[in-house]
């Protein structure tokens, strides 16, 4: 689905000089509401399932990359480990290798599929610290445009995103090399 600009000119009512970006497939995402999947973790749920079920975009031995469900900009990834541990100093070698591995892997499939410019990476450790899921370790990879900067989350609490989840994970898990 995609978004539909509408000049509300035409309609009943007082007009004014603002354009209206209906999204809405993002109802989905507002009607989860803040907590979805509280009753299990979910990226300890999220490899049980077929990837594209749960978004998942690569899996490697300890750690696998999945499309965050909430996502900042289209493209933002998720990296966690297998292991249900809360923080990084909880981590194996092996595991913090691995996250590296994926993160460095997914950058660079992001820069192919997206074009991007630019990238915020960032582990948010503990709720106090802003992490979502708090209980389950991961790294976000969030792509930067020059141009990806608006007033939307300022003003109206919307982030403005331009492709659909399903089509973003089929692209990246497409793009992602078969020898990494």
């Amino acid at each position: 689905m995609s978004e539909v600009w509408e000049d509300v000119g035409e309609f009943a009512g007082v007009p004014d000089e603002f354009q209206r970006l209906w999204t809405p497939h993002r109802m989905a995402y507002i009607q989860a509401g803040p907590e979805p999947l509280r009753e299990e973790c979910p990226f300890c749920e999220a490899p049980k399932y077929p990837d594209a079920e749960r978004l998942v975009v690569a899996r490697g031995k300890t750690a696998y990359v999945l499309l965050n469900l909430f996502p900042y900009n289209s493209g933002h990834m998720l990296v966690c480990p297998y292991r249900h541990i809360a923080t990084y100093d909880q981590a194996t070698p092996e595991e913090v290798a691995e996250i590296g591995a994926l993160t460095q892997i997914g950058m660079r499939v992001l820069r192919e599929v997206s074009r991007c410019d630019g990238f915020n990476l960032g582990m948010n450790q503990g709720a106090v610290a802003g992490a979502g899921v708090d209980a389950h370790l991961h790294q976000h990879i969030v792509p930067r445009w020059k141009s990806d900067a608006n007033f939307f989350p300022i003003i109206a609490k919307t982030k403005a995103l331009p492709q659909l989840l399903g089509e973003v994970r089929e692209a990246v898990a497409a793009a992602w090399p078969t020898d990494g």
